[in-house]
């Protein structure tokens, strides 16, 4: 009997034999539910043999996965298949803490996982202080998955370069999937009318601002590892393909927000590229702050000239509608929220209304002369379009100084370790994380959808290959097999 169960074809055969036996039982006893239980078995295996790979299948699903509102009425809506995993997975990882398995301490006191642990701390700290405690709780939940699926075991099981490689791959191809699912939609209607773009590319993702947001993470990466040198012809025709793809969704998904960060990542780049002199970066972004303080009221007085609303049909006049905060709805609406987060703050400074609460709770605190045409009262109609000023009125002020601790130490690490990086190749890939999450860090003065598993996966992924190369750097080899195979390293 041992031997029979050492031999893996007769483990395989007996596992399928079980499957169709549960199939055919749920069928014969219209126990359509039970059809569920050959894959939870599968999903629970790979978690225990093959972690790596269930992790690197969720990200594939992720972009591609929709709300459970699409197929039946529940209580509690969530992304399927891609939530549900990562709750198992979550309570697979707590299970498993004590078995010591899971456990890279130095992931664990690195720097950047510090920051976030910070963060994650006085999360729960407000969420036991929150005016809503069960919205709270599933909120602080859910960050607490994406962090320790998307950052912490990223982190462990990139070894590597082919791992960085794949990381991007697995999401940004099923993401052609949607892209062309949106276009076919939006060329239907009009490619050139800018409304359809918003609904284009539901109910994968439920509007033009997170599709624009995540096309814009993408495509600095893309770009790098299409003119990365040291690699097939092939295979830079296929990322540059995919680069190409990826800039044409992200022009007629027509975020501004999107458009924007992408082109402050691209002067980052020219930064890391000409290698300039950080004392002088600081020099002007100084100057540049104080000219803005000085400068408020005038700059103010501009801005209400812009009377350049977002266009339907003209991209020119929606990229100049951007600084229009005289008629245009969607940047008055931004404001609107952003006053009412501004004046929740000043109700709670220190530890605010609770996280995930901001959309339940900000109606009261709005001005009826602030308010738009597209402004509600019923709380369904998203947050407060900051990932900043989100935190600062659901966590207080300590919420959105540990957020911004995070964004500068992830910053500061990747940098100094680009500089540093003597191998072309795995320089491209600390560039190319850098930049991604740097159209995010911009973006995210405008929205927020830290709350999604479709921007998670590359804001926490692309931070946890920055802390994977920085440990590789500084010599540390995750397991002894990575350490007798050092063709396999990150190097």
């Amino acid at each position: 009997m041992k031997k029979l169960l050492q031999n893996n074809s007769f483990v395989y055969f007996t596992l399928a034999a079980v499957f169709l036996l549960i199939t055919a039982a749920a069928i014969a006893m219209e126990m359509f539910y039970f059809l569920a239980l050959p894959y939870v078995f599968l999903i629970v295996w790979m978690a225990i043999k093959s972690l790596d790979k269930l992790v690197f299948l969720i990200i594939f699903m992720v972009p591609i996965s929709v709300p459970l509102s699409e197929f039946v009425e529940a209580p509690i809506n969530m992304f399927m298949p891609t939530e549900p995993l990562l709750a198992g997975l979550l309570l697979l990882f707590i299970i498993l803490i004590p078995t010591k398995k899971l456990i890279v301490k130095e992931i664990i006191y690195h720097p950047v996982t510090i920051a976030s642990m910070i963060l994650m701390v006085w999360m729960l700290v407000t969420t036991i202080t929150s005016t809503m405690p069960l919205v709270s709780i599933k909120f602080f939940a859910m960050r607490l998955w994406f962090l320790i699926v998307f950052y912490y075991l990223i982190a462990m099981i990139v070894k590597t370069q082919k791992d960085i490689q794949n990381f991007i791959w697995l999401y940004a191809v099923p993401m052609v999937i949607v892209i062309v699912y949106a276009l076919v939609r939006h060329m239907t209607y009009g490619i050139f009318d800018s409304k359809i773009a918003h609904w284009a590319s539901n109910p994968f993702y439920k509007d033009h601002t997170i599709y624009g947001a995540t096309l814009a993470f993408y495509v600095p990466p893309l770009f790098i590892m299409a003119i990365k040198k040291n690699q097939s012809l092939l295979l830079r025709l296929f990322t540059g393909g995919l680069f190409t793809i990826f800039v044409i969704a992200l022009i007629f998904s027509y975020s501004r927000a999107a458009w924007l960060s992408v082109i402050g990542a691209g002067m980052l780049y020219l930064v890391l590229r000409l290698r300039i002199n950080w004392k002088y970066i600081l020099s002007v972004s100084l100057i540049l702050i104080l000219t803005l303080v000085f400068s408020w009221n005038n700059i103010m007085l501009k801005l209400e000239q812009n009377r350049q609303e977002s266009s339907v049909e003209n991209i020119g006049e929606h990229v100049k509608s951007v600084t229009n905060i005289r008629n245009d709805a969607s940047n008055l609406e931004r404001i609107n929220r952003w006053a009412s987060a501004f004046r929740m703050f000043d109700e709670k400074p220190l530890l605010g209304f609770g996280p995930g609460t901001y959309m339940f709770q900000y109606a009261p605190y709005q001005m009826s002369y602030e308010k738009t045409i597209i402004s509600t009262n019923a709380g369904d109609m998203g947050n407060a379009h900051s990932e900043y000023f989100g935190p600062l009125s659901e966590q207080g002020l300590p919420g959105m100084l540990t957020y911004l601790a995070l964004i500068t130490t992830v910053l500061i690490i990747g940098i100094k370790r680009f500089y540093k990086i003597k191998d072309p190749s795995l320089k491209n890939y600390m560039a190319a994380a850098i930049l991604g999450l740097t159209t995010y860090y911009l973006h995210a003065f405008l929205n927020n959808f830290l709350d999604t598993d479709k921007i998670s996966v590359p804001f926490w992924g692309f931070t946890a290959i920055i802390v994977a190369i920085d440990l590789y750097e500084k010599g540390f080899v995750k397991n002894e097999e990575a350490s007798s195979k050092t063709q396999n390293q990150i190097g």
